[in-house]
């Protein structure tokens, strides 16, 4: 059952440098998952371009990209399960209110957060003026996400002029230091005691070190919130070994992207992505050689 409710999105992605659409309405687009109901919150639909991919060769970029560039978008999502209402990361927190009113949601009423990675536009919605915006909410942070932003060793290995993401991540955790639950993402294909009724974590390391998804469940219903598991779809679907240089680990993010797309499009599970243009889900099939297609769900 999917349903659409219109507003305006006046978000800018700036991860990427790309430039964004034309302003204007945009749709809010929701699926339900059995009995709970997960909803694209978008900060908006950009283009991004071919010179953050690394390992893509100049047929690749002809064959599948218009002018160097390709869609993308910044998003996060909203999950309602009969006991919980659930936000999955909060990106930069530009139009999050304004999405979450569209459905009568307000930031008090936010039960959980789950966290994909600690990047700006995942985790920029948490703190307004450096204060607390959901009180009632408990963040779900993978533990080794957590040990990577809190590492002294691994912020002085960056650039001191990217060491500011740092001051952001550590800043949230601060902010939430009694709300944070701190947890180990389990493997992909296996089974253990979920998060919350409904969600389990995955582990898909290599973009962030604790880069985790999100496996929505209800009866014989799923979907996978697989973060930043891809940036530039239109590329990364045909050719997973392409990765981006926003990946902290490269290698690590093409073997995560490679099993999930496998393991998705084996077992028929439907995906959402935080940077997956509108509607932001659909499903994966394979496709030629190493391969995959994505097809939207539909508008």
């Amino acid at each position: 059952m999917k349903s659409l409710f219109v507003l305006l999105i006046t978000g800018v992605y700036a991860t990427t440098g790309a430039d964004l659409f034309a302003r204007g309405p945009e749709d809010v687009f929701t699926y339900r998952v059995g009995t709970i109901e997960v909803a694209l919150l978008s900060e908006g639909q950009q283009t991004g371009k071919s010179n953050i991919l690394i390992g893509a060769t100049p047929e690749m970029l002809q064959r599948y990209t218009t002018d160097g560039t390709f869609s993308n978008a910044t998003n996060a999502f909203l999950i309602r399960t009969p006991e919980k209402t659930i936000l999955a990361d909060t990106g930069y927190g530009r139009n999050l209110f304004d999405n979450m009113q569209s459905f009568g949601i307000t930031a008090k009423q936010i039960n959980a957060v789950l966290i994909t990675h600690m990047h700006g536009d995942h985790i920029g919605g948490l703190l307004r003026d450096g204060k607390v915006v959901f009180p009632d909410a408990e963040i779900y942070l993978p533990k080794p996400e957590y040990d990577y932003w809190m590492s002294d060793e691994a912020m002085n290995r960056v650039p001191e002029n990217r060491r500011g993401g740092f001051s952001n991540a550590r800043a949230v955790i601060s902010a939430y230091r009694d709300k944070l639950r701190l947890f180990l993402p389990e493997e992909l294909g296996t089974t253990v005691v979920p998060l919350l009724s409904g969600i389990r974590g995955i582990a898909a390391y290599g973009h962030t070190p604790g880069h985790t998804m999100y496996l929505v469940e209800s009866g014989k219903d799923k979907l996978l919130i697989w973060g930043d598991l891809t940036h530039a779809m239109a590329v990364q679907m045909p050719c997973p070994q392409v990765a981006v240089t926003y990946d902290v680990n490269p290698e690590q993010a093409v073997v995560s992207r490679q099993k999930t797309l496998e393991y998705v499009s084996k077992n028929k599970i439907p995906v959402a992505g935080m940077h997956v243009p509108y509607p932001g889900m659909g499903s994966v099939t394979k496709g030629s050689g190493e391969g995959y297609v994505f097809t939207p769900f539909e508008k």
